[in-house]
């Protein structure tokens, strides 16, 4: 049956930024279809709920609170998977963001901290797991982009190259860890997650948003992690260096930041 290959049973799946908004989504999301889950964020308690959420649906899960900023908090995660499984056959990369300002304002401090937190983790994170990916069935990453680093927008200098860099990342690694290890990346526009607060309660921009997005809607957490399922999935399994939109259909970015010209 096809739809059986889009199943996630007997994978062991590794996600970060997992206690709120899409890596939540996606980690709850890879157990309702089938996945145990190695959840990694630095909030303990939202973290505690997620596990809860995934117990329930009778799959394991191990958390790992704290920093995953550096090498080191990543290589934990793999750790904790390969101790409690003896495998990996997904990463999903999904921690990252900053915050948007103008270029003027915008600090070298806060530019590379841009690149260190949404492509370097990646970057590690894949790294670290590789040899226990290329040893599983169906071994894939995924990593979570952004619209922004395909459209340009004012405002976006640090986010949007950063999420650029981590498409070219997830393309040149896809040739790297051919054939063994599939690499693909989903490239969100607005999704309703509390990093959108600022438009969820301003109807003026909210509707702004909406009127410039082909689809007539936001995003919802649940349009990525279908996405990040199939992705994951052995239906993705001729599947490799994709970028795949989750956007509503933009081609531009539908959100102005309303910054002046210099």
């Amino acid at each position: 049956m096809v739809l059986d290959s889009f199943q996630l049973k007997d994978h062991v799946a590794i996600v970060t930024g997992a206690s709120r908004g899409i890596g939540r989504a996606i980690a709850v999301g890879f157990a309702e279809a089938g996945a145990d889950l190695v959840i990694g964020a630095r909030n303990e308690n939202d973290l505690e709920q997620v596990s809860e959420d995934i117990s329930s649906l009778g799959r394991e899960v191990v958390s790992v609170c704290g920093s995953l900023a550096k090498r080191e908090g990543l290589e934990d995660l793999v750790d904790a998977a390969i101790s409690r499984f003896g495998t990996i056959t997904t990463v999903v990369n999904n921690i990252g963001g900053s915050m948007p300002t103008s270029f003027m304002d915008t600090s070298e401090e806060a530019f590379s901290e841009a690149l260190r937190w949404n492509v370097t983790t990646a970057f590690n994170l894949t790294q670290l797991a590789v040899p226990y990916l290329a040893e599983s069935v169906n071994g894939s990453v995924v990593n979570i982009a952004s619209a922004a680093g395909r459209f340009p927008s004012r405002g976006f200098a640090a986010y949007g190259t950063a999420k650029a860099a981590m498409i070219q990342l997830t393309i040149h690694t896809s040739l790297d860890l051919a054939p063994r290890i599939r690499v693909n990346a989903i490239a969100p526009g607005a999704i309703k997650t509390t990093a959108l607060e600022i438009v969820l309660t301003n109807e003026e921009i909210h509707n702004s948003m909406v009127i410039g997005t082909p689809m007539k809607r936001l995003g919802e957490v649940d349009d990525v992690t279908a996405a990040a399922i199939y992705l994951a999935s052995p239906a993705a399994s001729y599947v490799t260096g994709q970028i795949l939109g989750v956007d509503g259909g933009i081609r531009s970015s539908n959100f102005d930041m309303g910054i002046p010209d210099i």
